[in-house]
């Protein structure tokens, strides 16, 4: 049973950030979730501050504001000062997270609080986070539910704005000449990575969490070039790499997290290799004969 709660909480987390890294990925934002895990450092500390405890809720939403604000800076220097999108997310997520020291170096100096304490969680310990209700009935692990919510929450938002985000992602230009706002589907799509990002960072850390991001949605980008499809390739990875990366931990006696992300890396040297053995059959029977 053990091995079927962290298998379904990578699974999850792993799905819910590949369907958003498709949009990333298309939007050449894949290092965005680096930045959200730098950048919630200060809201941590603020948190704590302003309501004396580390308890989860406090945590996230403090984390969760901050990564808001990190999102819109970056497309305001991009927009506004004509940085690069890559340039924009390096100076926001340093500042942040430089920011967050500074507030931990003043006011909490003498208190176990950082992001490893706090936020950055550890898959393996998720069959023991229980969620127990008034009755002292036990309904399974507490992250589960958390997950399972977000995931519900982004694929609704996906099929009710598949038709913006293909838009924006792909032709920003085009879908502006229609009367789209590019800049408010951008804000809405870096909320729901922020969301998903911030929620999963406790389950499973955020490393797992920007592997989970890139991984599955940039080995799908090589496998076609059709976005349903990317999608659905997407999913099928992320319950593959969940399900063999846990085994392979265990097999191993390994960390479950690092060999996730091991398996990320993996499928997509996978899909590389066989795209350039593909590419290499079709330039040979595409070749004139000499003579």
């Amino acid at each position: 049973m053990i091995a079927f709660w962290i298998i379904l909480t990578g699974a999850l987390v792993s799905v819910t950030c590949g369907l958003l890294g498709c949009f990333l990925i298309l939007r050449k934002m894949s290092m965005v979730g680096d930045a959200i895990s730098h950048a919630v450092l200060p809201g941590i500390v603020i948190a704590f501050l302003l309501s004396g405890s580390r308890e989860t809720l406090p945590m996230l939403l403090g984390a969760g504001t901050t990564g808001l604000v990190a999102t819109f800076l970056i497309e305001f220097f991009h927009r506004r000062a004509n940085l690069q999108t890559d340039a924009s997310i390096g100076v926001t997520f340093t500042f942040f997270f430089a920011v967050g020291i500074i507030l931990i170096s003043a006011f909490a100096g003498e208190i176990d609080l950082d992001l490893d304490s706090v936020l950055y969680g550890e898959i393996a310990y998720v069959p023991i986070d229980l969620w127990v209700i008034a009755d002292g009935t036990v309904m399974g692990p507490r992250p589960v539910y958390v997950l399972t919510a977000v995931l519900l929450i982004v694929v609704l938002f996906i099929k009710l704005a598949y038709k913006e985000l293909q838009l924006t992602s792909f032709d920003p230009a085009f879908a502006s000449a229609l009367g789209m706002s590019t800049a408010l589907w951008h804000y809405l799509l870096m909320a729901a990575v922020s969301l998903t990002t911030v929620s999963s960072f406790e389950s499973v850390g955020a490393i797992l969490v920007i592997a989970f991001l890139i991984g599955p949605p940039a080995t799908a980008y090589l496998m076609t070039h059709d976005l349903k499809l990317m999608l659905a390739i997407t999913v099928g990875l992320s319950v593959f790499i969940a399900f063999t990366g846990y085994w392979l931990a265990y097999w191993l006696n390994a960390s479950i997290a690092g060999c996730m992300a091991v398996m990320t890396g993996f499928c997509f040297i996978a899909a590389f290799v066989s795209r350039r053995q593909s590419q290499k059959h079709s330039l040979t029977e595409g070749e004139e004969p000499v003579g």
